[in-house]
């Protein structure tokens, strides 16, 4: 399905290294004629990193976007009683975004937002970012695959010699998931090898 005229949030969680990889992608779906609305977690908001500082990227998301960062739970909560977004993506999902999402637990914006999503039987795509994909967070990430209107991009291990436990979408797959998950379907195959897209 077309993403033009579609309302899409965008949700960036404490994946740093990734969000280069994610501006990209904000730009082509606003390119493509969706409205995009950007929702940050507190790390993203106050965490300056080697891959950049927060005031920085806040700034290059809402230019591209040209809406401002949701960035609190208050914020957020509206997205449920008002039915605001036509599906949620979180680009990067980080391992503990993803712990507590499948652990029910709610106390960031972007938690918040999936949680409304999910009340109003709305999709839900995840680019997983973790380095225990394959370790303690492999129990969530196989739970929130099984969750009704969660769809995931597809993922794979990205340095499996150096970083054994570590899983990463293929970023690159996110508006195809997206497009499938307007149609309530799951792209597939989400089992990819990443390991060589890196090189």
């Amino acid at each position: 399905m077309d993403v033009s005229g579609k309302t899409i949030g965008f949700a960036f969680t404490g994946s740093h290294c990734t969000f280069a990889k994610i501006m990209p992608i904000l730009k082509e779906l606003k390119n493509r004629g969706a409205e995009v609305i950007p929702i940050i977690t507190e790390s993203v908001k106050d965490t300056d990193t080697r891959f950049g500082k927060a005031a920085d990227w806040i700034k290059e998301i809402e230019q591209i976007t040209n809406n401002k960062c949701i960035s609190t739970i208050v914020d957020a909560e509206p997205v449920g009683p008002k039915a605001l977004l036509d599906v949620l993506v979180i680009a990067p999902c980080s391992g503990n975004t993803i712990g507590k999402l499948a652990n029910a637990i709610t106390d960031t914006a972007v938690l918040m937002a999936t949680k409304a999503q999910l009340r109003n039987q709305r999709p839900v795509v995840i680019a997983v970012s973790t380095n225990d994909g394959l370790g303690l967070n492999g129990v969530n990430i196989g739970r929130l695959c099984a969750i009704k209107n969660i769809f995931m991009v597809p993922f794979g291990q990205d340095d499996p010699i150096n970083k054994e436990n570590s899983i990463v979408a293929d970023m690159s797959m996110i508006i195809p998931t997206i497009e499938k998950a307007l149609e309530y379907k799951q792209i597939q195959p989400v089992i990819v090898e990443v390991f060589s897209k890196k090189k």
